[in-house]
């Protein structure tokens, strides 16, 4: 038997011990080990017990998941709460593959999709149609835990959200020990938890003469920092207080970036993120370090980022745009320029199919816009999938796409390019050079 060296109450020693079973038993011991390697004192209680998890595909590489599924559900091991999962990684109707990519697809990377999903479905997933996006905090998909909460999230994107848009507490946690922590309703004690661990060890000073990209920024942010906590000045000048739309967009946009072209799971933006404006520059540790950036800063970071076509000059096959996942007001505001953009140069048609991607929730409430089918009618699409899963398959994976996202961009071949600039290659204004 596993000795913790962090101090546990009775109920959770009991839990160890195998009071609730073997299975539960292993689960803990699992978490105190995840614990002790952090040197946490404890475990502490989740105070939001509604999860999400980021193991959303069924990948028949994932050969452990699945018994272990099996074993959590003879257990009798449920979240009662429900919880939300990240995309899927498919959606043939709305993001189209020839006969050959389908065969990849279905038979040698997601075989087990809907064998794994009727497992969720059994240990609490609700709504299966429903709860699979990578935004679930907005308030149309509503896992929106509060300020303070400790939560067991994973999902690089979501938990830098949930730390610093919301303020409530989580550490990058992986997939299973994000199910774990969920199932027996405790998370160690340490990181962002804590508030210690909440602390900037960045002092990041914005000095741009207009509002950045957020995914430039966030890049940028991540790069530098790691895996620290970055306090951001300066930012506020160009966003308004939550929780207005564009803002929730940008800081989605921003931290996303910033956790994947880093590590950052916590940032805080003076007078604009909760703790920051509770607490100001007291949120900054001693020596501190400075980072400014400027317009210089930014474009050298632009530029930095590596082309990985065979060829500059392609024509894009696709174009991704919402990894993380569109809010409604990004889904309005993209329609909008586009189908002004097609009618100022008097054309009918999308120079390069794209991709709109957003939580199903989204897409229903976006359906009731008059813009949903016209975005159709020129050539464009919306899908609830993970556009990054989608690129993973090896067939597709060469293929010349093109996005605004920092994330896809870094994960994947797909060429990254700022708002404007997508926006003119799509709309046939600029070639790809």
């Amino acid at each position: 038997m596993y000795q913790a060296k962090m101090v546990l109450t009775k109920e959770q020693q009991d839990i160890l011990n195998g009071s609730l079973g073997e299975t539960k038993a292993k689960m803990m011991e699992v978490l105190v080990r995840y614990g002790d390697v952090f040197n946490a004192k404890r475990l502490v209680p989740l105070t939001y017990r509604k999860s999400h998890f980021v193991t959303s595909f069924g990948l028949s590489m994932l050969k452990p998941v699945y018994p272990l599924m099996d074993e959590l559900i003879k257990a009798g091991c449920k979240i009662e709460e429900g919880f939300t999962m990240d995309p899927r990684p498919i959606d043939f109707k709305n993001v189209t593959c020839n006969p050959l990519e389908k065969l990849v697809f279905k038979v040698f990377m997601y075989s087990k999709q809907d064998y794994y999903e009727k497992q969720l479905q059994a240990i609490g997933l609700k709504d299966p149609d429903k709860n699979f996006s990578c935004t679930c905090y907005l308030k149309e998909v509503n896992n929106t835990p509060k300020m303070g909460d400790i939560i067991s999230w994973s999902e690089s994107s979501a938990v830098v959200y949930a730390n610093s848009v919301l303020g409530a507490r989580c550490n990058r946690n992986s997939g299973i020990l994000d199910m774990f922590g969920s199932i027996l309703g405790y998370t160690p004690d340490f990181g962002f938890i804590t508030d210690e661990g909440r602390k900037a060890s960045w002092k990041v000073i914005l000095k741009t003469s207009k509002k950045p990209e957020a995914q430039i920024l966030g890049s940028a942010i991540g790069m530098k920092v790691i895996a620290e906590v970055p306090y951001i000045v300066g930012l506020d000048k160009y966003l308004d207080e939550l929780p207005n739309e564009d803002t929730i967009a940008y800081l989605k946009d921003m931290g996303a970036a910033s956790a994947s072209n880093g590590a950052v799971g916590l940032y805080h933006v003076e007078n604009i993120t909760p703790e920051a404006k509770q607490q100001k520059e007291n949120l900054l540790k001693e020596n501190y370090k400075e980072y400014i950036i400027d317009d210089a800063e930014l474009e050298r970071v632009y530029k930095s980022y590596p082309i990985m076509w065979k060829r500059r000059d392609l024509k894009p096959k696709k174009a991704f745009i919402g990894c993380p996942h569109c809010t409604l007001k990004q889904l309005q505001d993209w329609s909008n320029k586009i189908l002004a953009g097609l009618k100022a140069n008097k054309k009918n048609k999308l120079a390069v199919h794209t991709v709109f991607t957003a939580s199903p929730y989204v897409i229903e409430e976006f359906k009731k816009d008059p813009n949903y089918e016209k975005l159709y009618n020129v050539g464009a699409s919306i899908s609830y999938i993970c556009p990054l899963m989608y690129l993973d398959n090896p067939l597709v994976h060469s293929k010349p796409f093109i996005t605004n996202s920092n994330k896809l961009r870094t994960y994947t071949n797909a060429r990254y390019y700022k708002d404007e600039e997508l926006l003119d290659i799509i709309l046939g204004n600029k070639e790809v050079k």
